[in-house]
């Protein structure tokens, strides 16, 4: 039979936290105690907020360049654990949360998960679609992709060399 730590990490944290709670609320008092954690909850917040967008432009940019953005992948989700992490209540798990937070400890946690985690980015939307149509100065156009304005009567111009076309 195989034993796992994360149950008993997960049954032990509550324990953790409770005893952190209490050596710093008899060190510092109980409305500070309480205010240390509502000012942790709102400092995730504002963490996730402004490193999760600058990764989410990462991603962006690195789709854009057509490679692989699994590293900043990886690295939003620590960011969202860590806010996770900093909105619960509990000392142990801010100091979890803050530590996330900083890329070297981000970095050394991608370098521990690349071999086991696989991305496979699938190629499409509108952006790639633009991309795949301009090539080399030439747009290719699917048949619903244009429409003929010319006024009623007229005749459309048309290049000639277009072999879909009947002869005039």
């Amino acid at each position: 039979m195989r034993f796992s730590l994360i149950p008993l990490l997960i049954l032990a944290m509550p324990l953790v936290e409770i005893a952190t709670f209490i050596a710093v609320g008899s060190q510092i008092g109980v409305l500070a105690t309480l205010g240390l954690i509502f000012a942790s909850a709102f400092l995730g917040i504002i963490l996730v907020r402004v490193q999760g967008f600058s990764t989410i432009q990462r991603i962006r940019a690195e789709l854009d360049r057509g490679g692989s953005p699994g590293r900043d992948l990886v690295h939003g989700m620590m960011i969202v654990v860590a806010g996770l992490l900093l909105i619960i209540p509990g000392f142990v798990t801010d100091a979890i949360g803050l530590l996330l937070f900083l890329p070297p400890v981000r970095d050394f946690g991608w370098r521990l998960l690349r071999e086991r985690i696989r991305v496979t980015t699938v190629q499409g939307g509108a952006a790639w679609q633009a991309r795949r149509r301009t090539r080399d100065g030439v747009v290719d156009l699917d048949a619903d992709d244009y429409s003929d304005l010319s006024a009623p009567g007229e005749q459309p111009t048309r290049s000639p060399s277009d072999p879909r076309l009947p002869p005039r």
